[in-house]
């Protein structure tokens, strides 16, 4: 997000002299973002825009953010929104109470009411990423991909969220909870992903996957005997490159069962890439993550270890229908290989000591890699 500066109270010709030198001593040197927040500004003098036009003129990346109505009114009068982006302040809600139907890695879904969800993000500075998974969300619903939009930004306390409008809607795994047939769902989420996977993309419209997976093995290189490790960034080099649209982190908490349609949400981690990268984060969600400790379906999908493993079958089986079985086997021997780096990754990078099975996880990738990069075709 850039240097943030907080504009607090009043700003007048008594304080500017003194906020303006602090400000040029912060970004003496510096040529990244320069963001003044307004969410506690009651008033701003015209001493007090020309700092702001100053600092713009000295570096034109400077924006103001969360301005009640009344400041917004003063920059909108003055012309200061058509020179440089001005944003008002996003309202607050509570999720006090509410149900929440997603925790992933990055946010967790609340339903508001019957007609609403909410994707609070984990970090307080996530106000970039929720307005690129915005734009990634419009540009897979315009390609005729099934996804929720959202229309609206939020404060959640000292965070910031996305709010969807998905009208009764239930995710599928709470359909599962609620007896809904594996089988079934499971060829919705083929149709889905066929679908996407039939969406072609030029070339840098949306990030490589392979690149990202590459930089994953690079952080788990320590890990890894330096043999294992060479191996691995042959395999996925030697990955055939597609420009395929991939959704990244497609599992039964990201769909969302709508009457009789199924919408993606959680957009943030679309990508291009080989479909059978899309297979291993997949296989990572439902079995990987399984490894050592059988209860993490029930802790993280809501479902149990078994539904896990069939809703997986039920998925590749049907998605790889015109494949051999020895096909299918030579493409599930690399999917295994990618969602354990993949696992590997996460354990290693964002998970702290205070999960038990951590350790035992981390040593069952390192020796599954090891003992089975050199047996995939």
């Amino acid at each position: 997000m850039g240097k943030v500066f907080k504009l607090i109270g009043r700003i007048d010709t008594t304080n500017v002299d003194k906020i303006e030198n602090n400000i040029k001593e912060e970004i003496k040197d510096y040529d990244g973002d320069i963001v003044f927040d307004a969410e506690n500004l009651e008033y701003i003098s015209s001493a007090g825009l020309r700092m702001i036009l100053r600092t713009k003129k000295t570096n034109n990346k400077t924006k103001v953010i969360n301005c009640n109505r009344e400041i917004y009114e003063i920059f909108e009068m003055t012309g200061f929104s058509e020179m440089m982006d001005i944003s008002k302040a996003y309202r607050n809600i509570s999720v006090d109470g509410c149900e929440v139907i997603g925790d992933g890695f990055y946010g967790i879904v609340y339903r508001i009411n019957p007609e609403t969800i909410v994707k609070v993000y984990k970090q307080p500075n996530s106000l970039d990423m929720i307005i690129r998974e915005r734009e990634l969300a419009k540009k897979a619903f315009v390609l005729g991909i099934p996804t929720a939009i959202p229309y609206d930004i939020v404060k959640v306390g000292d965070r910031y969220g996305s709010v969807f409008e998905l009208i009764n809607s239930k995710s599928l795994a709470k359909s599962i909870e609620e007896g809904y047939s594996i089988e079934s769902l499971a060829k919705s989420c083929v149709e889905i992903l066929k679908k996407m996977h039939s969406t072609l993309l030029t070339h840098g419209e949306l990030p490589n996957k392979k690149v990202k997976i590459i930089e994953m093995a690079n952080e788990c290189r320590n890990y890894l005997k330096l043999e294992t490790f060479n191996s691995i960034i042959d395999f996925i080099t030697n990955i055939p490159e597609t420009n395929t649209m991939m959704h990244g982190d497609f599992h039964i908490k990201n769909l969302m069962k709508q009457d009789d349609d199924i919408l993606l949400i959680d957009m943030d981690t679309l990508s291009i890439g080989n479909p059978i990268f899309e297979f291993g984060a997949m296989y990572a969600t439902y079995v990987g993550f399984a490894c050592v400790n059988k209860n993490n379906p029930v802790d993280f999908l809501g479902i149990t270890y078994e539904q896990s493993i069939k809703i997986w079958e039920c998925i590749f089986n049907g998605y790889y229908e015109n494949k051999s079985e020895s096909e299918k086997e030579s493409l599930l021997k690399q999917i295994k290989i990618i969602c354990y780096l993949e696992v590997l990754f996460i354990r290693t990078k964002f998970m702290d000591d205070t999960n038990k099975f951590r350790k035992a996880e981390i040593d069952f990738c390192v020796n599954y890699i090891d003992e089975h990069i050199n047996n995939i075709k």
